[in-house]
């Protein structure tokens, strides 16, 4: 998007000049305004996603019980590999289409749309053809008919993705925010209220998800649909306009977006496959129902997952905000501006995602407990705490690789992802396929993640130092890395606490994380003095 607007945080308002001079002054600042406000109302859309989907997580096993939990698990792992393929790029390869089109806006959206048509209906196809392997690979037959509805679900996300970046390029964030927030509702209900009448009529909950999943995708396309419609068709002249893409230079240029997205989205879910392939493949045959016993230990393990991921979730903001302004940064030529933005807005990621990890990795089976019961406390609290390291590591790494994009370093970034991907199967292969069944398999699953983004994040940070002179201050880095090593090994002498002292227990564990920083210098007074800055000009501008 070429524009030279300011770019403000989330919900920061613009300063409003005391006089603006002219016309394009005024306009101006309310476009600033504008950001501002959408800024809010996606950071409230996301912030009530992660709620509502942090409930389905807890709902769920309730519904459809914690083996199908673990085979929905299973399920949901490629599909979201893909899905996240989709919505990403097709998001934002037609928001910065329409924002770049002026008033060519609605043939540029319907030549892009037809497009992402196309690239949806075949990837669902892809998927379709692929559900019998996938569910080969993870010894699981009865997961294939689940893998198969879902690549409905792909199409109608093919066809909504476009729709969300029409209403993002517009700027129409409102209700972009309530889309999202319908959906977030829509899909929990079709997830949770459908598996459970599946289990209970037919003893299948995790086909009754997949089925209300693509039941909520397809209302909700139906409702944007209503509020975008489809473009307009392009006049002769106005097919030659270069603001109006055409397909296949749109598709080359969309490509490089959609590979980064695979990778980034394969490294999230690449334990978990291969978790499923080794824990399916040694279920004691004795057992009562073996394919149930592994569905069971997978689900112990997405629910480790739900806690882990966190840190990365929440921290989506901090590289939204660091972004653009390291991008102008970079484009300006601003060689001082770069290594220090980079700098803080590093030490900043370390910071918070230390904050989140260390109640993760202090308070494991007390987390657990308080969402998923005593059971899956008891067999995922050892796993829990391993891959609170690792995924605290993933959300640094997510940093750094939005840091080298930022800087025009695309296929750098990419080549990172890729190589910690392949280490993550590597590792995974090695360690899983070695461990004894149950929870040995899951303790060695987390430990590949870990060793794998660990390793990955090293390389990044050295690249990040070559390419833009700096990333985490090495004294914030063995601060707070210390800091959480230390509560993982205090975390073992703390049992599992009743939910009524998880809450307090969580609050005091940040106490200790927030004293420790400043007894160790990491945090002073310059710290404070920039909260107290930002409070003051909030309660300024109100």
């Amino acid at each position: 998007m070429a524009d030279e607007q300011p770019t403000l945080a989330p919900g920061e308002p613009a300063a409003t000049p005391a006089a603006p001079r002219d016309a394009a002054a005024t306009e101006g600042v309310e476009e600033a305004r504008k950001a501002g406000r959408g800024g809010v109302f996606v950071l409230a859309a996301k912030v009530f996603f992660q709620l509502v989907g942090f409930a389905q997580q807890a709902l769920l096993p309730q519904a459809i019980g914690l083996a199908g939990y673990g085979g929905f698990s299973r399920v949901f792992a490629p599909v979201s590999v893909v899905s996240n393929v989709i919505v990403f790029g097709f998001t934002q390869g037609v928001s910065r289409t329409v924002a770049g089109a002026g008033d060519k806006e609605r043939e540029a959206f319907r030549a892009a749309y037809r497009v992402h048509l196309a690239l949806g209906l075949a990837m669902a196809l892809a998927f379709l053809a692929l559900s019998p392997a996938i569910a080969w690979f993870q010894h699981a037959p009865h997961i294939t008919r689940p893998l198969m509805v879902m690549s409905a679900l792909l199409l109608a996300y093919g066809a909504y993705a476009p729709l969300i970046g029409y209403l993002n390029g517009k700027g129409q964030f409102g209700r972009q925010a309530s889309l999202d927030m319908i959906a977030a509702t829509l899909r929990t209900t079709g997830l949770v209220g459908l598996g459970y009448v599946f289990r209970s009529q037919w003893d299948d909950g995790v086909l009754g998800s997949a089925v209300g999943a693509v039941a909520a995708a397809g209302v909700v396309l139906l409702l944007a649909l209503s509020m975008t419609g489809t473009g307009a068709r392009a006049t002769p002249a106005a097919a030659e306009d270069p603001r109006v893409p055409r397909a296949l230079p749109y598709f080359i240029g969309l490509a490089p977006v959609m590979l980064a997205q695979l990778f980034t989205s394969g490294l999230m879910q690449a334990d978990i496959t291969v978790l499923g392939h080794f824990v399916s493949a040694a279920a004691p045959a004795d057992a009562a129902a073996p394919q149930k016993l592994a569905d069971e230990w997978v689900g112990v393990y997405r629910a480790c997952q739900l806690f882990a991921f966190l840190p990365y979730q929440l921290l989506f903001s901090v590289t939204q905000v660091l972004f653009p302004m390291l991008a102008k940064a970079a484009k300006e030529g601003d060689k001082e501006a770069v290594p220090r933005l980079v700098a803080r807005g590093a030490r900043l990621d370390v910071l918070v995602t230390g904050l989140f990890a260390s109640v993760v990795v202090t308070l494991p089976a007390s987390l657990l407990g308080f969402v998923y019961g005593p059971d899956v406390s008891a067999r995922g609290a050892a796993t829990l705490r391993i891959l609170g390291l690792g995924q605290a590591s993933f959300a640094i790494f997510g940093l750094a690789t939005t840091v080298l994009v930022s800087l025009s370093r695309e296929r750098t970034a990419m080549r990172l992802t890729a190589l910690a991907l392949a280490a993550n199967f590597a590792f995974g292969w090695l360690l899983v396929g070695r461990a004894a069944f149950g929870g040995p398999q899951l303790v060695a699953a987390a430990t590949a993640t870990t060793l794998s983004i660990v390793a990955a994040l090293g390389y990044a940070t050295y690249t990040l130092r070559r390419e833009a002179g700096a990333f985490v201050p090495p004294k914030t880095a063995l601060r707070v890395g210390g800091l959480l090593l230390g509560l993982t090994a205090a975390g073992q002498l703390v049992p599992r606490l009743s939910k009524a002292l998880t809450v307090p227990a969580c609050l005091g564990v940040v106490a200790t994380y927030v004293l420790a920083l400043v007894l160790t210098g990491e945090l002073g007074r310059d710290d404070l003095a920039v909260v107290r800055g930002v409070v003051a000009r909030r309660r300024k501008s109100t």
